[in-house]
């Protein structure tokens, strides 16, 4: 397996495919940097766009909008206290600061630094960790495949936090869309209403870029910009390699990575926990925990290489189990799917050197950030936080409309887009997570197929999916992670009445 690693080793080096990576680094830095803007939504965007082009080089943008996005956060989080993305906010307590101190510049060069550090470490965790996961799964038949789809969803819907219910409505509303159009097996159209443009189902795009990208971009247009942090247009930098001998962070560096790295792994958990904890962890063991929040270096490292250390992670689940850690990862899935792409077991089988090049490509991308991030990040990419947000959000919302117009050439997926925009506004309003709906979308399909697959090799019989062994190991997982919470909850309670 890990000669496949090696041999997806060149492919990346094409020109195209390492342009790609450029590009999409260059471009995630520029999207993290604007203040409500995500990489969720930037590869939402970008996603319809990737249509006519090779896998490796779709791939590669999204690995770099994914790795550079995570650290553009942490410009206006340094410069204006504004998280460019939730990520950065742990990024804020000791950046803004500093920069207010006048080491703005040295702040990011530290941010930039522990970024590509942590995307490092996460990328190095994918390569080692995702191969063997995947030998294993290989082995699974239908009713295992249908019992992992099933854990998956209640991954997503009751470790994600906040409301269960409105978690379980979210995974509900996904797969319901999943079964919208023909049935795979019969051919009877089921739930197109009489329109024949949803006889093929509703594209993952579609959704993608209505739920995610819709929003934001609302947002973006209602919030009027804060402009009372540190003047970006005068804020200079010292050359990176000057800069580095001053940052002596290794354990604080080694520390942000392990808990990046775990975090990612589990699902619903996200950059900004990962943050959190490797801020809170890093000031506790500090020598000097009475600077921490007036301008401490170390405290932008250790927000800045966790939150980095959870992208690449985060997809070990989701390539190997279809499990995405995050909403990212999430998007993602769907980009593979666009491709031809069945995220699973079978995808390191079937598809070894685009999968394996995928995983070089996010090291890259980690890599280029200190080269782009370090030199561009700040008199550069700093002054667009300066663009007119109503002209910033007007370029996303054509973008879009090109993208999903051009999917099948016809209004109709314009305005079934508009139609989850507004859903996906509706539901970031009522506080309803939307992974779960992307998740039940790409699992539902997935979870029916095998779910009828296994049933017909049982001649009917519902036992047939509790006959072995590692279908009931994960129907006790899927229970403990439906009453786990629950659980600890009334335990919790109960200890404080106590």
């Amino acid at each position: 397996m890990y000669s496949d690693l090696l041999h997806a080793l060149p492919d990346v080096f094409a020109w195209t495919n390492f342009a790609a990576v450029v590009i999409g680094v260059i471009a995630g830095i520029v999207v993290g940097a604007m203040p409500g803007l995500s990489a969720t939504m930037a590869i939402s965007v970008l996603v319809p766009f990737t249509f006519g082009l090779e896998p490796l080089v779709a791939l590669g943008l999204m690995a770099g909008i994914y790795n550079g996005a995570m650290y553009g956060g942490a410009i206006p989080a340094v410069l204006l206290r504004i998280p460019g993305t939730p990520a950065a906010v742990a990024t804020t307590f000791d950046g803004y600061p500093m920069a207010q101190k006048g080491e703005g510049g040295f702040a990011l060069q530290v941010a930039v630094v522990s970024s590509s550090i942590g995307g490092i470490a996460s990328a190095f965790a994918l390569m080692l960790l995702a191969p063997p996961l995947s030998k294993v799964t290989l082995l699974f038949g239908p009713s295992e495949v249908f019992w992992v789809a099933v854990f998956g969803l209640a991954s997503i819907i009751f470790l994600l936090g906040g409301n269960p219910i409105k978690g379980l409505i979210s995974a509900c509303f996904g797969v319901f869309v999943s079964v919208i159009g023909s049935d795979p097996i019969y051919g009877n159209d089921r739930f197109t209403f009489g329109q024949l443009e949803m006889l093929d189902g509703i594209n993952i795009v579609i959704l993608l870029v209505g739920l995610y990208a819709l929003p934001p971009v609302i947002d973006l247009l209602e919030t009027p910009l804060k402009t009372d942090g540190v003047n970006s247009s005068k804020l200079g930098t010292e050359p990176i390699w000057k800069a580095l001998p001053r940052m002596n962070y290794w354990k604080t560096w080694l520390r942000g990575s392990f808990l990046g790295i775990w975090i990612g792994i589990l699902p619903g958990a996200g950059g900004s926990m990962a943050a959190f904890m490797s801020y809170n962890e890093a000031r506790r063991t500090s020598k000097h925990p009475e600077t921490w929040g007036e301008g401490e270096p170390e405290g932008v490292a250790a927000a800045e290489v966790a939150n980095n250390a959870d992208t690449a992670s985060a997809l070990i689940p989701a390539l190997t189990l279809g499990i995405p850690g995050t909403a990212v990862a999430a998007v993602m899935l769907g980009g593979l799917l666009v491709h031809g792409l069945q995220p699973g077991p079978m995808l390191f089988r079937d598809n070894p050197d685009i999968v394996f090049g995928f995983m070089w490509q996010f090291l890259f991308g980690a890599i280029l950030l200190v080269l782009l991030g370090g030199s561009l990040a700040t008199n550069s990419f700093a002054r667009l936080l300066n663009l007119p947000r109503p002209l910033l959000g007007s370029v996303i919302i054509v973008l879009m409309l090109i993208g999903v117009y051009s999917i099948h050439g016809r209004m109709f997926d314009v305005y079934l887009m508009l139609g989850f925009g507004a859903i996906g506004w509706v539901m970031d309003r009522l506080k309803f997570p939307l992974p779960p709906v992307v998740l039940g979308l790409i699992l539902g399909g997935f979870a029916e197929e095998n779910l009828r697959l296994a049933l017909r090799i049982g001649r009917g019989d519902p036992l047939v999916l509790f006959q072995n062994t590692t279908s009931l190991i994960l129907v006790a997982l899927t229970v403990a992670v439906v009453v786990g919470p629950t659980l600890k909850k009334r335990f919790i309670d109960s200890r404080k009445k106590a």
